[in-house]
């Protein structure tokens, strides 16, 4: 039994969603997966996924795990199953003008900075306050959006107590949210867990893994 399928029998049975991590991989790798029978991949640039959406199956869901840039929106937002990385206001309001120019509805999650590390991008408490505050103003100012839940990534370090206490961090701001604001059902995803701690974020709460290593190996 592979790595694949060790993982995919480990997280089954816990409704955890996987979503391989398939950024810089070549399309072969990704094909390999996919006759497995996965269907959920994350990319983070927007022209590496542009170039494979074209060239791979029209069943996969891609994911965008990345940081994006407004003006990249219009791209990937005609076929983008989840974007994990709403990190501002004005970026949700460019992916709904988007969203909207083509009657679709995109899902996305609210990025938070859960880590000790300035360097990884996501909201505080209070940027998501006001965030949530818009989103749910009668009437709703977004047509074309939907905030499906929330997004976090741990500090990188050896410290599991660290991660576990970032990853808990995570799952109180999503109860918050969730307790606080009139949100629809579909607000029930936690997206934290990579190769290297998705353990942890599972037992604290996690939906989605990203995996990316762990199936693919390391990157060059």
């Amino acid at each position: 039994m592979d790595a694949f399928e060790n993982l995919k029998n480990e997280i089954d049975a816990q409704n955890v969603e996987l979503i391989a991590v398939s950024k810089t991989n070549p399309n072969e790798r990704i094909t390999d997966l996919y006759d497995k029978g996965q269907r959920a991949f994350g990319e983070n640039r927007v022209q590496e996924l542009l170039d494979k959406q074209e060239q791979l199956p029209k069943n996969i869901e891609w994911h965008f795990i990345g940081h994006l840039q407004r003006n990249k929106v219009k791209y990937i937002v005609p076929f983008v199953d989840l974007i994990h990385s709403i990190d501002s206001l004005k970026l949700l309001k460019e992916v709904d003008k988007q969203a909207k120019k083509i009657d679709r509805k995109v899902n996305v999650l609210l990025q938070m900075h859960i880590a000790t590390e300035d360097s990884k991008f996501g909201l505080d408490k209070q940027e998501l306050i006001e965030i949530l505050e818009y989103y749910t103003a009668a009437p709703s100012p977004f047509k074309n959006i939907s905030i499906r839940g929330l997004m976090g990534m741990a500090t990188f370090t050896e410290d599991k107590k660290q991660v576990r206490k970032e990853f808990r961090s995570l799952k109180d701001l999503f109860e918050f949210s969730k307790s606080s604001y009139v949100l629809h059902d579909a607000f029930k995803e936690i997206s934290m867990g990579m190769s290297g701690d998705y353990s942890i974020a599972i037992e604290e709460g996690s939906t989605m893994i990203r995996i990316g290593s762990m199936l693919f190996g390391s990157r060059a």
